[in-house]
């Protein structure tokens, strides 16, 4: 049946998930020049505490980076868009593990012992098919060789969207609103919350309390973004 697939890319040809042009033989969701153009951090590599600042005198984190810097209009922000809302989870999972593979040459997360997507709501997990968190986890673990687990935690509470809230207003939107189910999972471990895009950090820092005060015994953090 290859003939027919054949057929089906020429009639409708596959096209790249950042900019939209049609991908060539061999190409996978993301084009070779989106590859090569998209804005990488090197966070994993820099010495300069970019993300920990965000962090400092909320809660203690071992080690934070992100792959991609995020702006308004990029080709990061339509993969992002692609992923969350247009029921494209294969993108997480490619993201995931592109930057798995940065991550691991680079030597990083050697102490890590799972990662953990941040939860979504039940709710608008259903709704949306998946949580793009997890799906990023899915890919890191495949190139990191680190499990990923999805049933340690869970968002108790539906919050707004965290969109044109003030910092205070995303801190008190997300106090209280997870729960750990498994307890034995996380106990003593030191653990990686993945998640899509870092901004105020409100939420990961809520996930983050939650964890280290069920019996986690370090936390990490991993992004596919960062906005300025």
């Amino acid at each position: 049946m290859k003939w027919l697939n054949h057929l089906v890319d020429i009639i409708y040809p596959k096209t790249c998930e950042a900019c939209g042009e049609p991908l060539s033989g061999g190409e996978k969701l993301i084009c070779t020049q989106c590859l090569i153009d998209l804005p990488r951090t090197n966070t994993h590599l820099n010495p300069d505490k970019l993300i920990e600042r965000r962090f400092w005198g909320k809660i203690n984190v071992s080690h934070t980076t992100a792959y991609l810097k995020f702006s308004k209009k990029s080709k990061v922000q339509h993969l992002l868009h692609q992923l969350k809302y247009r029921n494209k989870p294969e993108v997480g999972v490619m993201l995931g593990e592109l930057y798995g593979q940065d991550l691991k040459a680079a030597g990083f997360g050697n102490d890590i012992d799972i990662l953990i997507g941040v939860p979504l709501h039940n709710e608008k997990e259903k709704q949306r098919g998946y949580n793009q968190a997890n799906c990023i986890a899915e890919g890191l673990s495949n190139t990191l060789d680190i499990p990923y687990v999805t049933t340690a935690a869970k968002k108790a509470l539906k919050t707004e969207t965290q969109t044109k809230k003030s910092r205070f207003e995303r801190f008190r939107n997300v106090q209280d609103v997870f729960e750990i189910t498994d307890k034995e999972l996380i106990k003593n471990k030191h653990i990686a919350i993945v998640d899509d895009v870092l901004t105020t950090v409100s939420t990961i820092e809520s996930f983050a309390e939650i964890l280290l005060e069920n019996g986690c015994a370090e936390v990490s953090v991993i992004t596919i973004a960062i906005a300025d």
